[in-house]
């Protein structure tokens, strides 16, 4: 699959599937929720990152896991920006994990150079044009309403051709409010209102997303869709997220092999090792038609 990562400003060709390791400066995120909070620590776990193999740090001071509440701005901001400046003093290629137009637009005068908005600009109607002001490629992710309700929300017919449809009407309605369209990056939000067989279907029909034209995104990093897939057969208990490192990497792969332009992911080496591997499994490739297979006779 074509890579299309040289439509975006200021970002790098990296020519495979990139890395995008998570830094959550919160307390209550589902995997690793009070593990970075302290400033210092989050730099230094950032940098960590990019060492592994990371070729984005994506920095987030809310969660969004199923049931989680809203933080007020303030918080957010005292949480994120030491962060973001922080890491992009360093060098390392920062995005911001943010809903708020506010958080956003500090974060990007600190240094940020993605916004990742997993409600794709619907849960801030300043966020668009916020964007638009900054020139920093925009993750417009598949998004139906707030944690806290989202998983009653999880209701399709075709999953794969609604939440696809979903996405294309948000990303028109964001270039409406004046984001240019090579700003935009797309995502089928696994995880959120979605079902377990809702991620696998989208999983599995990443291809189809190319005819959105845009760089798309998956976060499949330790979801509970791979979990369950991984349940103790004695307890029926889904594993561990912690423990769903392995699947996230395979699922990662998967995505890169379906040409997505990046994988967002809490464990970074593995993840950053699989895609490697499958970019130079794809430079090794032949032209179609150059091998020719014959039978002895």
């Amino acid at each position: 699959m074509e890579r299309q990562s040289n439509t975006l400003p200021g970002l790098p060709a990296w020519g495979r599937c990139a890395v995008m390791g998570i830094l959550n400066v919160t307390p209550d995120s589902f995997s690793d929720g009070g593990s970075w909070l302290d400033p210092g620590r989050a730099v230094e776990h950032g940098l960590a990152l990019a060492t592994q193999g990371a070729d984005v740090v994506d920095v987030g001071g809310e969660s969004t896991r199923p049931g989680a509440r809203r933080v007020s701005a303030d918080e957010e901001l005292a949480r994120v920006l030491p962060v973001v400046r922080g890491l992009a003093r360093e060098g390392v290629l920062v995005s911001i994990d943010t809903m708020r137009a506010e958080v956003a637009e500090a974060a990007v005068d600190a240094g940020a150079r993605i916004v990742n908005d997993v409600s794709g600009g619907r849960a801030d109607d300043r966020m668009a044009k916020t964007v638009a002001r900054s020139g920093v490629p925009f993750v417009v992710m598949h998004w139906r309403g707030q944690s806290d309700a989202m998983d009653e929300l999880a209701e399709y017919e075709d999953v794969v051709a609604e939440v696809a449809a979903e996405v294309e009407r948000q990303m028109d309605a964001v270039v409406s409010a004046g984001v240019d369209p090579t700003q935009v990056i797309v995502d089928p939000g696994l995880g959120f209102a979605k079902g377990r067989r809702d991620d696998w279907a989208l999983l599995a029909a990443l291809d189809a997303w190319h005819t959105l034209e845009r760089p798309i995104l998956l976060g499949p990093s330790r979801k509970r869709f791979l979990g369950e897939l991984l349940a103790d057969p004695a307890t029926g208990e889904p594993r561990p997220a912690r423990e769903r490192d392995h699947a996230t990497a395979a699922a990662a792969v998967l995505a890169a092999a379906q040409g997505a332009w990046a994988v967002r992911v809490h464990e970074v080496r593995a993840t950053a090792d699989a895609v490697r591997v499958e970019a130079a499994l794809r430079a090794h490739r032949p032209a179609a038609g150059r091998w020719a297979l014959h039978r002895s006779r």
